[in-house]
């Protein structure tokens, strides 16, 4: 039987068996709507409320500013639309940089069309946005500024709060995608200065289909999508109860020994594959990059070879961010840091999980060393 080594975690992950066991329930037993009023009901009004009260705690929120979605992308939509919408035309400035995931430049993109003017930060060689930028940036018609936390394809950390003390200052809004940071380093609502931050479950070993996003208390958001009321009237439609439960569960059972291991791994990984002759690692070293994340260029070799050849020996990586795979256009985060579209096109990323071990990790080396050989004697490129 061919040995399988998933190394794409930060496109999804595995869900945990305690947190599928956690869920089943509510498949099959008590599979009541949360709107209901009867027992039924009230149990999964219940198990949302416990999942909530989990998620709350572990940023620093109050209960009642988080709110359910169907994951990081609606989340980061309804950030941005609503908070643009509930304060237009008084404000109409928003304030990002060019290394976000794609729901938000691509909703920063179609804001422009609906007369929103969005300025664009550039971000340094390892992805990291300089501090003054953002002051300069900010006018008397901002209304919003929205930084990643932890980049998906590169890794780096921002700092959140040095960025949440400028946005105090300035009197505008902070916003943060902490997607794939979120479990894996520090996230303080009230330390960081944040207003708003989106939250998913199955980057952590949750479920797919379930997000969140912390509104703070007092801020107004209009709603997209218009229903029944649900979530404080912000996000309407009947809620992902077994999803719901599924997040709760995974963030309760998240443990920091397990980031501890994954940066170990990540540390050997990055260390042999710099031996590797041509390889540039993209992103920065240390604390400052999420725990789980390698991202690294081959030199004059096409990143989608190298990927092919690891999956022919059973070994799944990634050449970008999962949403933007289908695109044959070059990374725009790699872009952004400064890469050619050549070594672009030679990157892989190699993203590890709680369940990845030494020896997954031992193999991969061992395989990706001969791909890369085999690879540079064929290329017409030197």
């Amino acid at each position: 039987m061919r040995k399988e080594i998933y190394l794409d975690n930060a496109a999804t992950t595995k869900v945990d068996d305690v947190v599928l066991n956690a869920m089943l329930p509510y498949f099959t037993e008590k599979y009541g709507n949360a709107s209901s009023v009867h027992l039924m009901g009230q149990d999964a009004k219940n198990a949302i409320e416990k999942a909530r009260k989990i998620i709350a705690k572990s940023i620093k929120a109050k209960t009642s500013e988080i709110i359910f979605t169907s994951g990081g992308t609606e989340s980061n939509n309804l950030a941005l639309k609503g908070l643009f919408f509930s304060n237009y035309p008084q404000k109409d400035h928003i304030i990002t940089t060019n290394i976000e995931h794609d729901c938000v430049l691509n909703s920063c993109k179609w804001l422009e069309k609906q007369c929103a003017k969005v300025t664009y930060l550039d971000v340094d060689e390892e992805g990291f946005v300089n501090l003054e930028e953002i002051k300069k940036a900010v006018t008397d018609k901002t209304i919003l500024v929205s930084v990643i936390h932890g980049n998906n394809e590169i890794g780096a950390i921002q700092d959140l709060e040095s960025i949440g003390k400028i946005c105090r200052e300035k009197k505008v809004f902070f916003h943060t995608d902490a997607c794939q940071s979120y479990t894996k380093t520090e996230l303080n609502v009230k330390k960081q200065n944040l207003d708003l931050v989106t939250l998913n479950a199955h980057k952590i070993h949750g479920p797919k289909g379930v997000g969140v996003l912390y509104i703070k208390e007092g801020i107004k958001i209009t709603p997209l999508a218009h229903g029944g009321g649900h979530e404080k009237k912000i996000r309407s439609g009947t809620e992902n109860v077994p999803g719901i439960v599924g997040f709760g569960k995974a963030v309760k059972i998240a443990k920091s020994k397990d980031v501890k291991k994954m940066t170990e791994l990540r540390d050997a990984l990055i260390r042999e594959l710099l031996k590797i002759p041509k390889v540039k690692l993209n992103g920065p070293r240390g604390e400052d990059r999420l725990s789980n994340n390698i991202n690294v260029s081959f030199n004059n070799i096409e990143g989608e070879a190298v990927g092919g050849y690891l999956e022919q020996k059973g070994i799944y990586t990634s050449t970008g961010s999962a949403c933007a795979s289908h695109s044959l256009e070059s990374s725009h985060v790699l872009k952004a840091i400064g890469l050619s579209a050549v070594q672009s096109n030679s990157s892989i990323r190699i993203s590890i999980s709680k369940y990845t071990t030494k020896e997954d990790v031992d193999y991969f080396l061992k395989e990706i060393k001969k791909i890369v050989e085999k690879l540079r004697k064929i290329s017409p490129l030197k």
